[in-house]
């Protein structure tokens, strides 16, 4: 769930007393080590100057709806005239993206259209009740939500190797359990060869590609949580981490993330848990909204005196 950088502009302006220029600078001023207490700070970005330029010029118009915005058209999915696309990082993924957005989530709050934004070609965003069918995909789709059947990123080639014999049983007709016709003797290096083979095909057939993210407060999940569309399909539940959104919802712990940051985390997960290689940052920019937005707010609320 993402902030409308107008409301946030806005908000900053009408929260306690009138921010002073030298505020401001001794802000700007300030050192890494000085922003300890901020978790996005070690991230690998993009230079996020582009933005800087942005919210000093206020807001501009989006370049297929000319609708007034900040930062970019949470409609349209494009950076607005002032932010050009050729300075906005893009991110490629390991995999597809599916985010489901529920019809009563605020757009200009949902982070879900960084993502779009950031990785362009691996993110599609639907709005409920305008979903895929994936019941034919189910051997390589997962689903990002926690419950009692849920399973960590580490698990997720194990369980999705039993969904593929059981796609492979559900459309096969000899499923009978018949012995096999004797085959011809096999040389030990032709049975080497097909070993590598039979082991390639069972690595690509339980190959995840792709997941399901849904965009909704928690209390709106259940809609779509329950639809027949999504039944059936692995669930995968994240590590356990602290939010840093700003809108975080009331009464709820601060383990439950934003949309952005779940993609986030999974893909940190699943770089490190299933491709098995050394994470050097591949996926921070997925962040260069949030963070910005992020650091933008926490400056407001210093300078105002709230924290």
């Amino acid at each position: 769930m993402s902030l409308n950088s107008s409301t946030l502009l806005n908000e900053e302006n009408s929260q306690g007393p009138k921010r002073n220029p030298e505020c401001l600078e001794s802000l700007e001023l300030q050192t890494p080590s000085s922003f300890q207490d901020n978790p996005l700070q070690q991230l690998q970005l993009a230079s996020q100057e582009v933005l800087e330029k942005a919210k000093k010029s206020g807001r501009s118009k989006c370049p297929r709806c000319s609708s007034s915005r900040m930062f970019y058209c949470y409609t349209c999915f494009v950076p607005v005239e002032t932010v050009p696309t050729k300075e906005i990082p893009t991110v490629k993924l390991p995999l597809k993206i599916d985010i489901i957005k529920h019809p009563n989530e605020t757009d200009g709050k949902s982070t879900a259209v960084h993502a779009k934004l950031l990785a362009p070609d691996d993110v599609t965003i639907y709005k409920y009740p305008c979903i895929p069918e994936y019941e034919e995909k189910r051997h390589e789709i997962a689903l990002i939500f926690p419950g009692p059947d849920s399973v960590s990123v580490k698990d997720i080639a194990f369980h999705l190797q039993k969904y593929t014999k059981k796609s492979v049983c559900d459309n096969n007709d000899d499923c009978s359990g018949e012995p096999c016709l004797k085959q011809a003797k096999i040389e030990p290096k032709e049975e080497k060869n097909l070993n590598e083979c039979i082991s390639s095909n069972r690595s690509e057939g339980t190959r995840l590609k792709k997941i399901i993210f849904i965009d909704s407060t928690w209390n709106q999940t259940n809609k779509i949580i329950t639809d027949e569309r999504l039944q059936g399909l692995l669930q995968i539940e994240l590590k356990t981490r602290k939010t840093c959104f700003w809108r975080h919802q009331k009464g709820k712990p601060d383990t439950y993330l934003s949309t952005i940051e779940a993609i986030y985390y999974f893909l940190v997960d699943y770089h490190q848990e299933i491709l098995k290689e050394n994470y050097k940052g591949q996926y921070d920019n997925l962040l260069f909204f949030f963070s910005f937005m992020y650091t933008l707010i926490k400056n407001a609320k210093c300078c105002a005196g709230k924290e």
